[in-house]
């Protein structure tokens, strides 16, 4: 075997990246001081030429107060304010930013100061201000930790070894992979490979190929390249498998005497039409007081999943269910999550329960948690149970359902999900009443062949019956985190899995109201205080509701929000208007909700409060791993888009401008919420120069404006499914009357 050999050390005399070795080894042994010959001797370096750059680049360095002479000829590395921990964020021209909660704002690290750093690893950086500038830069001088070292790319092989082209635009360099490190992989194919060493005097990373995934472009090959970019498994391990299959569905009497019986309540579920697993059901009853008694049941995932077991590891591992274009990724095995814990029609079943006796106003009365047996008299689809909702259930009898089934509606589940939607129209205008935001989202949905190539899109938007459920489950979610974390109102010092949210970014608020001003609404984002952030917030939300221009103003009001996450330590959730919120209503998709489970029940029993630090890590990682999820969720929805539109390329479509940058405009397509680029060098009729201000290109001779916010007619130009892009021709500007 044979291994590319170039000498990086040296050009011509001089020691390539001096400045950076002594650093880092001044770094790395921050408490010592060393001479130059100490430190020519820890970098190999042994020729009088060599020694003399040392004693050049120490009095350079000390110049530049990176680091100080402690006794004559002894130089150590200066004190720690100059040098910060934190993550770096890379973008796609090789250049990154530094993120550290020690400081003000993000540091710019150029590509030459990256130090052989990758995107998210956790790094050590020197900040120092540019020459002749005011303004700071970075250094990296220690990588701590790898954010990843597995890599999905195409391969590409000469005759004794490869490269992997990593897909992640954020990777900025080739892996080497030596012969013996191929396991047989062909020229051109998809790959997983670990980045397992890199030389110091070698450009490339060195690697080997875990898994061959198949040809780029086909269908399962992309999949599985989504899921494996981030580090999420697609199929189980069969000890995991193994332990699954063991699991009894039997319920004993042993274990039912030990629960509340609820077998004889009327309760049913309402899901996707395609879901195959059901976390949750309602059960409801007319008490003798003219009040109602309203169950909310979940999955018992705690009482089969249990502590220490592979399968507890392998939940935890993966920490949430990924929910792509065309499948499900389970975080538990399908004999869990489609059998033994889900709550089908038909069958008693093991359930963790949020009693609630409600009056006529939605106010709780009375609260009662824990373990329970219950039976699901029927399944709904939401289709089904909005039909009964429109209708008054003047449905005709014995007609065919939209999950397959012919069904007579039973007049007591008819008028039980009619007052269950009276009351969550109640719990939902209370919820806003208090300040809660509603990002009522279109979601963007595929028809899919038996090839799962797709031959349709359509759009999914919440309705009566998703609220239904939806109340109920943050009313259960509410109500666990208050009898945990509050007592009498005041808050207690339990451990317990929250999910907070913290208030807005007003920078990007304002940013925002700059935005949608050229759009034409005029209404302000009224910041003064949080009720009147979410007034406004939930008015322009409402305004934009069904027009051209709302996928776009929607998604940048969310991003505009703090972003979601588990935690011990209790905050509040500000888009819900909670004081108190946790996860308890999903623990087959996730696993904080099984955390939620089981302090629930230690708390019921009378257990004392654990230590926090353990239930935060875990907390930390499940919201890593929901980042990672939605990440690959949002590419495979960009993937079929791209693959949808490889079969419109001769029609014309009417878009918005939704993004503007120095190198074009992003233009999604109102029919389908498809986005692509427009390349500024392919707008003909003038030369064009990124506005910043302006969210615009201007026209140098002309002073045409393509500005965000502009609608616009493209064609399809070219379909890159790799990289998941769509690039498009502008046909021409339309014109809006925007008054």
């Amino acid at each position: 075997m044979s291994k590319r050999k170039t000498n990086y050390k040296k050009k011509g005399n001089i020691i390539k990246d001096l400045t950076r070795k002594i650093l880092n080894l001044l770094n790395q042994n921050s408490s010592n001081s060393f001479n130059y010959k100490q430190i020519a001797a820890k970098l190999d370096i042994t020729d009088a030429n060599g020694r003399n750059q040392i004693i050049q680049k120490l009095e350079d360095l000390k110049g530049q107060q990176k680091v100080e002479e402690v006794e004559r000829g002894k130089f150590k590395i200066v004190p720690k304010d100059k040098y910060y921990i934190g993550i770096l964020d890379a973008t796609t021209n090789g250049n990154a930013y530094f993120i550290c909660d020690e400081l003000e704002h993000d540091i710019y690290i150029p590509a030459r100061n990256l130090n052989r750093a990758l995107d998210k690893d956790t790094v050590k950086i020197y900040l120092y201000n540019r020459r002749n500038s005011k303004k700071e830069e970075g250094d990296v001088v220690e990588i701590i930790k790898r954010a990843k070292t597995e890599f999905v790319g195409v391969l590409q092989l000469n005759k004794n070894f490869g490269f992997l082209v990593a897909d992640d635009p954020k990777m900025y360099t080739d892996i080497f992979i030596a012969k013996n490190k191929l396991k047989g992989a062909e020229d051109g194919v998809k790959a997983l490979v670990k980045m397992t060493d890199w030389p110091s005097n070698s450009k490339n990373p060195f690697g080997e190929v875990l898994e061959v995934l198949g040809m780029p472009g086909d269908h399962e090959t992309e999949i599985h390249s989504i899921l494996l970019e981030y580090g999420l498994p697609y199929k189980f391990p069969e000890n995991v498998e193994d332990e699954a299959s063991k699991l009894s569905f039997e319920i004993t009497e042993e274990e039912i005497a030990k629960r509340r019986d609820m077998r004889k309540d009327l309760t049913f579920t309402i899901d996707p039409k395609d879901a195959k697993d059901f976390d949750d059901a309602l059960s409801f009853k007319v008490l003798e007081n003219g009040n109602y008694e309203i169950g909310i049941h979940i999955a018992d995932v705690s009482y089969y999943v249990q502590e220490n077991t592979i399968l507890e590891s392998e939940a935890y591992h993966r920490a949430t269910s990924v929910y792509l274009v065309d499948r499900v990724v389970p975080m538990l095995p399908e004999v869990l999550s489609n059998g033994v814990c889900s709550l089908r029609p038909n069958e008693e079943k093991l359930t963790f329960s949020a009693v609630f006796e409600m009056n006529e106003k939605g106010h709780v009365l009375n609260e009662w948690f824990g373990r329970t047996v219950t039976y699901s008299d029927k399944r709904f689809a939401y289709e089904e149970a909005q039909e009964i909702i429109e209708t008054k259930g003047d449905l005709v009898s014995e007609e065919i359902s939209i999950t397959g089934e012919a069904y007579k509606v039973q007049p007591e589940i008819v008028a039980a999900i009619l007052k269950l939607n009276e009351l969550a129209k109640k719990l939902r205008k209370k919820r806003l009443q208090q300040g809660a935001i509603t990002f009522d989202r279109v979601e963007v949905k595929f028809n899919l062949n038996e090839k799962a190539e797709p031959i349709g899109v359509f759009f999914k938007e919440s309705k009566d019956a998703n609220k239904l459920i939806e109340e109920f489950m943050l009313l259960a979610n509410r109500k666990v985190a208050e009898f945990v974390g509050s007592k009498k109102g005041v808050p207690s010092k339990k451990t317990f899995v929250y999910r907070v949210h913290d208030e807005p970014d007003l920078d990007k608020l304002e940013s925002l109201q700059t935005i949608v001003s050229k759009f034409g609404y005029k209404n302000k984002i009224d910041t003064k205080d949080k009720k009147s952030t979410s007034t406004s917030l939930n008015q322009l939300l409402k305004d934009v509701h069904g027009s051209g221009e709302a996928n776009l103003i929607e998604t940048l009001a969310v991003r505009s929000m703090s972003k979601a996450v588990y935690t011990t330590d209790n905050i509040g959730h500000y888009g819900l208007a909670f004081d108190y919120y946790s996860h308890f209503t999903s623990p087959i998709r996730r696993y904080p909700d099984v955390m939620t489970h089981r302090l629930l029940q230690h708390y019921l029993e009378g257990g004392k409060s654990p230590k926090a630090e353990g239930y935060e890590e875990k907390c930390k990682h499940a919201s890593e791993q929901e980042y990672l999820a939605s990440k690959a969720e949002r590419d495979s929805i960009k993937y079929m888009q791209v693959k949808y539109m490889e079969d419109h390329k001769d029609q014309q479509f009417e878009g918005v401008i939704s993004g503007v940058t120095e190198w074009g405009i992003y233009v999604e397509i109102i029919e389908n919420k498809c986005e692509g680029m427009v390349r500024i060098r392919e707008i003909k009729d003038d030369y064009y120069l990124y506005d910043e201000k302006q969210y615009a290109l201007v026209g140098q001779s002309t002073k045409n404006l393509y500005q965000l916010g502009d609608h616009v007619l493209i064609k399809v130009k070219h379909t890159d499914l790799e990289r998941k892009h769509l690039d498009f021709t502008l046909i021409e500007k339309i014109e809006k009357d925007l008054t």
